[in-house]
């Protein structure tokens, strides 16, 4: 019996220990999608208890308590930071098989030295252990960040905002990890919501732009797109229901765009009409700039409204949708081409029964432009375990290159969620050595290795060529 995350958790053969030791560990994380505040970045923040690094917007952790019949006080609500840590130890000691509970004690490891496991027996030692290294020096945000050996960071930015943190983190020569904004155009695009026409008054006065036609709209993006790419933002993320394609002219979206405007109805066919326009319309610029497009579909959101009303989005009501057509995706992706020019663009389904409908559309858009120009992104939120990252991987590798992948992000809120990145390098060394093991790749560690360092960070370096 193998003992419980030991130095070799999940590697299950010689070669993949090596890998993972030899080729993978040091790698540093280019987290180049994630959701941190980069003003708790730049103040330096300091966490008073675990419970506030831990389980203050983790969602993936309040979702596992609500299944173990958890009250809301002690996830959301009013409860102590104690009281709430205690809950989630009771729960986490019998969440067997959730990526979670190892995701959990990785982090524990690594920021706190604990390697026991949480549990209400253990619960009391670890509240104390771990609040007395957060009030020690090095276990700021900061310290935290570099403990993890993070070389870059991109946040997700909407295009009004100020940038105003990162143009001060940029000027602070004191701090190695860089902090650069991604464009999430979504508000933008989403025509259908209630308060779309309230946001675009939001726009115009960021980009001192009167927003009157869908053309309009056009230049007071363009505006905020100079700006973003003035503050080294070189990366856009869309957040879709599914990659629609639904083409209409230039005089039908004016159309549209006006009846908003004047509060009438827009149909479901309508409102297609004018995210694909919209969608295309971007993808041009970022072919100009030469910015990254990554899009993100695949998720039926906010599916509890009673708790959507008492919470707001983002507090883990959120599943997977079966709808993800790709017939809609390769022609929404081939118009783009036709247009003027595919972006570099990575492709994210939280369906994991897209995994091979992506590899086989990626595959009818690469080109001399760049390795792997079209990428099959990792296995995403709900995909994000040991099950789903290897599936991802498999399938990438049966009908792709996985030796061009761009590797694994985060996805997240937490600034204790770096450890994702060694829980994925292990399950692909695992992988890989699996195969040799096999006799499906020869022994070749020297190649093997190049692989391994590739996904890990050297792929993003290349892909992305941040400034």
């Amino acid at each position: 019996m193998k003992a419980f995350m030991d130095q070799d958790f999940l590697l299950s053969t010689e070669t993949a220990k090596r890998l993972y030791h030899e080729a993978a560990a040091g790698c540093p994380i280019i987290d180049y999608h994630c959701h941190i505040d980069p003003r708790e970045i730049y103040e330096d923040r300091r966490y008073e208890t675990i419970t506030q690094v831990w389980l203050g917007g983790d969602h993936y952790k309040w979702r596992l308590m609500r299944y173990a019949g958890v009250p809301e006080e002690y996830i959301t609500g009013g409860a102590s930071d104690y009281e709430k840590f205690y809950k989630y130890a009771e729960v986490l000691s019998r969440c067997v098989g959730n990526p979670v509970y190892h995701w959990s004690h990785m982090e524990l490891q690594r920021y706190f030295g604990y390697t026991g496991t949480l549990s209400a027996k253990t619960a009391d030692e670890v509240w104390e252990l771990a609040n007395a290294k957060l009030a020690s020096d090095g276990f700021t945000v900061r310290g935290l960040i570099n403990r993890s050996n993070v070389e870059l960071i991109c946040t997700t930015d909407d295009p009004t905002d100020s940038l105003e943190w990162h143009r001060k983190l940029a000027a602070d020569g004191s701090f190695r990890t860089a902090v650069l904004p991604a464009w999430r155009p979504d508000k933008a695009m989403n025509i259908e919501k209630p308060d779309f026409s309230q946001y675009l008054q939001k726009l115009e006065k960021t980009a001192k732009v009167d927003i009157t036609s869908f053309a309009s709209l056009k230049e007071a993006l363009r505006a905020r797109l100079a700006w973003f790419a003035e503050n080294r933002c070189s990366l856009s993320d869309h957040a879709l229901d599914y990659a629609m394609y639904a083409p209409a002219s230039d005089e039908e979206i004016e159309h549209i765009f006006a009846d908003k405007l004047v509060g009438g109805d827009i149909g479901e066919q309508d409102v297609f009409r004018y995210k694909t326009a919209f969608m295309l319309f971007v993808a041009g610029e970022y072919r100009r700039m030469g910015w990254v497009m990554q899009l993100h579909y695949g998720c039926r959101r906010n599916n509890n409204p009673v708790m959507f009303d008492l919470l707001g989005p983002d507090t883990g009501y959120d599943a997977i949708d079966t709808y993800t057509p790709s017939a809609q995706l390769a022609a929404l992706l081939g118009a783009m081409e036709q247009a003027g020019g595919l972006p570099k663009t990575i492709l994210y389904s939280l369906n994991p029964y897209d995994n091979a409908a992506i590899d086989s559309v990626c595959g009818c858009f690469q080109n001399g432009e760049a390795v792997c120009k079209v990428q099959h992104g990792s296995a995403w939120w709900f995909n994000d375990h040991l099950a789903g990252i290897t599936e991802q991987l498999t399938s990438l590798a049966n009908l792709g290159y996985l030796a061009g992948f761009v590797g694994m992000l985060t996805d997240s809120r937490s600034f204790l969620s770096y450890p994702r990145h060694e829980y994925f390098r292990r399950i692909l060394c695992r992988l890989l050595g699996e195969w040799v093991a096999d006799g499906l790749y020869p022994d070749d560690f020297e190649t093997l290795s190049q692989i391994v360092r590739g996904v890990c960070c050297d792929n993003a370096r290349a892909y992305f060529a941040f400034a």
